[in-house]
């Protein structure tokens, strides 16, 4: 088994990669935003006459596409005004989607400064800043730590069920089913083994009460 750190960090990096709790899909991915980092990369890259910083947030198979568009966007940009802000802003949007194009994700537009940004991201960014990430660190555990009792606490208040009550057998397997693939989840991104052993569906090993 690797070793990733305290536990604390080893939770606030599973919370971060995989999403489980403060990450949702929607609002995660901050990097197709106007004040993201990828976008801040382009304006840099522009700037400074330097393709690479842009280059740097693409896949190697979206290099050629980055440089050509970079390429055009210099040219146009000698005019000002309003023809260099319509080139950077097409830059932006190229290096945005060949990015999240790299990441397996779709390009659904560039989203303005200011967009709605999970709580998670915000504070990760904030450590970077700081040259810290123990808050980070704190706060993930706490909702780590949080988020596993209530699926512990709720196996354990249904198991002790009638064996007629099949309806509350039901939601007994259930909970027994999310709370497995929670931890299951958090073990396998901890030591690399993501494969999951546990269908939609699976019974618990044991034979309930």
């Amino acid at each position: 088994m690797r070793y990733l750190g305290p536990p604390g960090a080893a939770f606030a990096m599973v919370l971060v990669t995989s999403g489980l709790i403060l990450l949702p899909r929607q609002v995660a991915a901050h990097c197709d935003s106007m004040d993201g980092p990828v976008v801040q990369a382009a304006q840099k890259a522009l700037e400074t006459n330097t393709v690479e910083i842009a280059l740097a947030w693409v896949q190697p198979s979206g290099e050629k596409e980055i440089r050509d568009a970079f390429d055009r966007t210099m040219r146009v940009r000698g005019a000002g005004g309003e023809a260099q802000e319509l080139a950077d802003l097409w830059f932006f949007e190229t290096l945005v989607r060949v990015h999240r194009m790299g990441e397996g994700e779709p390009y659904t537009g560039l989203k303005p400064a200011g967009s709605q940004v999970a709580p998670g991201i915000v504070q990760a960014d904030q450590a970077l800043e700081a040259g810290s990430v123990d808050h980070l660190v704190a706060h993930l555990g706490d909702e780590a730590s949080r988020a596993l009792h209530e699926r512990f606490d709720r196996v354990v208040h249904l198991r002790d069920y009638s064996v007629h009550d099949v309806s509350t057998g039901r939601l007994y397997v259930r909970a027994y089913t999310e709370y497995m693939h929670f931890v299951e989840a958090l073990y396998g991104l901890l030591t690399g083994q993501e494969e999951a052993h546990w269908g939609a569906h699976d019974a618990p090993s044991q034979p309930l009460p």
